[in-house]
């Protein structure tokens, strides 16, 4: 699939993705502003609230009866975090033209009721309507509590919250629950005055209709979207390694620990360190699984996720207590046995298939398309899925060997039990 990227207008842009294999179109608007631990939680809390209605649908049983009009369209609300950006808005789903009964168009309605929810939201006496405030800012604080009841992600969240310390990329996408709790309807609609006139805006489009069509409905959507000194997007710097690990330990009522491991990549080789973070703990067939989990049985769950934009890979672990030592020093050993190049042809191979099947599978889905260039956008990157994959196709054993070479212990995070540390 031919992505085309075109600017619309100050610091607005289109991901043209013509699909005509879907019965459906897919668009999304996303403002992409830099991530900071004063603005996250009401950055988060602005798409929420903007949802709620428009001056023509001024509540959410008019949303719905405008949206059953459109044959079933939806236009869901997003919060995410791309590198050390925050990405807030809306992604709109509906049937393809093709497929509309009686010819009818509904890229322009669609693109239209989008244009409404950001650039005219219902309001009261010059800010949101304070029954929809409130509303929201419950729904979002019970999110960021319910993190903690998913030890799995909580403990994830922790350990890049250590790891990342006074960098952007530890703050997390929902902002967090004091600065929520603090948010008031003004100061609230004056953040949104603010986001919608500085930030970047990326739009992106999946479906049938031609480009020039596309570029008229979103022009006229968003013709009213101010646009004052736009901010650029912030590039996330890779983390600099500490000379010597860190070791995190918090204590809880758990059953089961958690322990998280960050690394820090000192190589810029960008598909050696995805194919050699895939081997050690990114697949079902990656050493942490078969070895740790599987063969060893010291984690009832172990994996990793190598982090482009700031050069770091994590690992996830649960275990039981008086397994850490033993976990810990496992898991090492298996990165070790990577960075040797200790492994079989058909662990490479594996790994290998394993991101081609990943990257070719994302032309079957609208939303994996959306994330994946969306993600792109926000970290000043280029390269297409198709492009990602011949790369990994070109990586060598020795390449892995000497990217993984430069993976060095920086944090360790370990959630135990009460009674563990008693």
């Amino acid at each position: 699939m031919e992505a085309n990227r075109i600017q619309l207008a100050d610091g607005v842009y289109l991901t043209y993705l013509p699909g005509r294999k879907f019965k459906t179109s897919l668009l999304s608007a996303q403002f992409v502003t830099p991530l900071q631990q004063e603005t996250a939680g009401a950055n988060a809390l602005i798409s929420a609230v903007l949802r709620r209605g428009t001056v023509g649908c001024p509540d959410m049983g008019a949303l719905s009866a405008k949206l059953d009009s459109l044959y079933g369209a939806s236009i869901d609300y997003t919060v995410r975090k791309k590198g050390e950006n925050q990405c807030v808005g809306f992604v709109a789903g509906f049937i393809d033209d093709r497929f509309a009964p009686q010819n009818e168009k509904l890229l322009e309605p669609v693109s239209g009721l989008l244009g409404e929810l950001i650039c005219d939201p219902i309001t009261r006496h010059g800010r949101f309507v304070p029954e929809y405030f409130e509303s929201e800012k419950t729904n979002l604080v019970d999110a960021i509590r319910s993190i903690l009841n998913d030890k799995r992600d909580y403990a994830d969240a922790r350990l890049l919250q250590s790891l990342c310390k006074e960098e952007a990329y530890a703050i997390p996408r929902l902002g967090s629950e004091k600065d929520v709790e603090k948010l008031q309807p003004q100061k609230l609609y004056a953040q949104y005055k603010k986001l919608i006139s500085t930030a970047r805006l990326e739009l992106l489009y999946c479906g049938s209709a031609d480009l020039e069509r596309v570029e008229q409905a979103l022009r006229a959507a968003f013709s009213t979207l101010p646009r004052e000194r736009v901010e650029e997007i912030a590039v996330a710097l890779p983390h600099i390694g500490r000379e010597k690990a860190q070791y995190v330990e918090e204590q809880m009522d758990v059953t089961q620990g958690k322990l998280g491991m960050g690394f820090s990549c000192g190589s810029d080789d960008t598909a050696a360190l995805l194919m050699g973070n895939t081997l050690f703990g990114g697949s079902s067939n990656s050493k942490l699984f078969l070895n740790v989990r599987e063969k060893l049985s010291l984690c009832y769950y172990a994996s990793s996720v190598y982090h482009r934009q700031k050069g770091l890979i994590t690992v996830s672990s649960g275990i039981e207590f008086e397994n850490y030592q033993k976990s810990y020093d496992e898991i090492l050993a298996q990165l070790a046995a990577v960075q040797q190049g200790d492994w079989e042809d058909w662990e490479i191979e594996g790994a290998k298939a394993t991101l081609l099947n990943a990257y070719t599978s994302m032309n079957d889905s609208q939303g994996k398309l959306e994330n994946f260039y969306l993600g792109q956008a926000a970290t000043g990157h280029t390269e297409t899925p198709s492009e990602l994959a011949e790369e990994v196709m070109q990586v060598t054993p020795e390449r892995i060997c000497q990217a993984m070479q430069t993976v060095k212990l920086d944090t360790v995070y370990f959630l135990k039990g009460k009674e563990a540390a008693e």
